[in-house]
Order: structure tokens, then sequence, then C-alpha cells
């Protein structure tokens, strides 16, 4: 796939998600076999962007390009200011939050509450795409709720004010998470426009992954949830695709040696303090569905030093290892 002057080895997306796709977890899903990685989402309000948390979402020393910035708001001044100020700060692809269905996001008119204004957002799209000489991208959903589905005719004024690639979630705001995603839907924008497709929602395995692919005719898949714990979804959905074949889970070992680099990237990257307290999600989601996993989530979030975490670590993976040699 090709966006802009970039050409990612591979369809294969991870979606922007705020408190989970930091600079260790986009760098650690592209080396597991992501093609794309979009950062988390960064306020168009100028007030915030000396703020410690929006220099760490603008923070890709040591990421592999393309880097991408997902940029979220409601005016479109502030918006193309905020492309501007990450594209001079090392965005190399500036990504337009219009498929957040947050409410703290929809009540200041900005994700996916923006589908209900298609005026509104040519403005947006077209002010963005005048004031950056990188590509631009936009995250959309497939409408405000079930009786304004109107993702299409947004796909549209995206391909006439030169957005170069859509990611459709297959659900309406309304919609929120729940329920399946539509892809009769997103198979309808994708035939009716002339750009790059990527389908996102409910696709948790690389037989989905084609699945969707098929039913939908898009170029690509984003992977938002279902890469929560697995990095390595995105190696294994690339390895079916090529070759219709399936790479098993990693063992209880395997996983050890990738929360623990997960891990201390996120310490380096946040301190300890911080890096603890972030640490906590990433450790549950990974050791889901492996014995005593309830206990080490109860443990862990008890824990206060690097060397706390570090050692409980261990000596889970290293238990579930033991117990998985026992059983064979």
């Amino acid at each position: 796939m090709q966006i802009g002057p970039y050409r990612l080895k591979n369809p294969l997306f991870l979606a922007p998600m705020a408190g989970v796709t930091d600079r260790p977890f986009r760098t650690l899903c592209r080396r597991m076999g992501a093609g794309m990685a979009v950062s988390e989402m960064v306020s168009s309000n100028s007030l915030l962007w000396g703020s410690e948390k929006t220099r760490r979402r603008a923070d890709h020393r040591g990421e592999p390009e393309p880097r991408s910035v997902q940029i979220a708001g409601a005016d479109p001044s502030m918006m193309a200011d905020a492309a501007r100020y990450n594209v001079d700060h090392g965005a190399q692809i500036i990504d337009i939050n219009m498929g957040c269905p947050a409410k703290k996001i929809c009540n200041v008119m900005a994700g996916s509450a923006l589908l209900q204004h298609e005026a509104l957002v040519a403005e947006i799209l077209n002010s963005v795409v005048k004031a950056v000489d990188v590509p631009v991208t936009l995250k959309l959903r497939t409408g405000w709720d079930t009786d304004n589905r109107n993702g299409l005719e947004i796909a549209r004024i995206a391909e006439d004010c030169g957005i170069q690639l859509l990611a459709v979630h297959g659900r309406t705001r309304a919609c929120a998470y729940r329920g399946e995603a539509e892809y009769d839907t997103i198979a309808a924008i994708k035939a009716g426009i002339n750009i790059p497709v990527v389908a996102n929602g409910d696709i948790g395995s690389p037989e989905k992954a084609l699945e969707v692919l098929r039913h939908t005719g898009a170029d690509g898949v984003m992977i938002g949830r279902a890469a929560q714990g697995r990095p390595w979804l995105f190696g294994q959905i690339d390895h079916f695709l090529k070759t219709g074949k399936l790479l098993p889970d990693p063992t209880p070992a395997e996983k050890h040696t990738i929360v623990i680099e997960h891990l201390d990237a996120l310490y380096e990257f946040y301190g300890e303090r911080i890096g603890i307290r972030m640490a906590r999600k990433h450790i549950a989601w990974y050791s889901k569905g492996l014995q005593g996993g309830a206990a080490f989530r109860q443990a862990m979030n008890r824990l206060e030093t690097v060397a706390e975490q570090r050692d409980i670590t261990d000596e889970f993976f290293s238990s579930a290892q033991q117990a998985l040699v026992a059983a064979a």
C-alpha cells in the first residue's frame, strides 16, 4: 500500500487508541508485523501543546517511518495549525479524527460528532490538506446514527478535498462499540471512491482479516482492541494473508520476552512513576487467559516499583511456561 511517498510493508494498521498507542506500543507493533501505526489523538487546541501529555504523544524518536499523527478538533484554522505544528515536530502523515465516539470529544463537536455537519467536514479537510505538504488521511465512522449513515457522502467529500486514505470503523457514533461492525457499509464506501480504504472493527484473527478484506474489497485492515496484549497478531495476519497458514500464538516464555521488552520501553519513555501505572493495563492484557492471571493482575495493581513489577512478571510467566511444559 502506498500513502504519498511512503510504501508500507503490508496493509495492516494499528488503530489510534488514547492511552494505549503510545510510542512504545506503536514501535512494538511495527516490529511484530504492523505496516503502519497511528499515534494517539493530539488536540488541535494550541493551549495544550506545551503539556507533558501532548509532548509525549508527539514524541516519535526512534520510531520507524512513516510517522503518522492523529489530530482532533472542530475549528478549521486550529486544525490547520495543529497539522503544521505536528509536521514541524516530525509527523510525516497527518490523520484526522472523525471517528472517536467518546462523549468528551463529541461534546465539543470533534471526533465523530463532525459527521453531522458535512459542510464543516469539507472546511476542515480542505484547511488541513492545504496547510501541510505531507499526506493527510482520515478516520471516520459509518455515520452519526443508524438513521444517518452518511459515511459514503463523507468519503466523497474527503476524496474531493485531497485526503489520500480513509480508515472506516464499521459502526455509527451512536453504536459506540456495541453490536457487529457494518462491513456492507464499508464495502459501499470502497466501491464509491477511488482512494485506499482501510476496514476497521471486530477484526481479531487472521481468518477474520481475510474475510473482511474479501467482503469489503478494502485495501487494508486496521486493528484496535484486538491488539491489546497481542502485538504479535499483526505478524500472524500478515503470514496468513501471504501463505494461507496460521502461526501459533507465542508460548508463555515467548510472551515473557515480549512483555519485558514492552515494560522496559514504558519505563524508559514515561519514567518509573508513570511507567509503572501505564504498564499495569498492558500486563493485564498480556496475562489474559493464562492460569493464575486474575491473582497476578490483582497483585500487580498493588506494586509501586519497577523492580517489583519485573520480579512478579518474571515469576508469573516462568510459572506459566512450566505449566505448559508439564501438561505437554
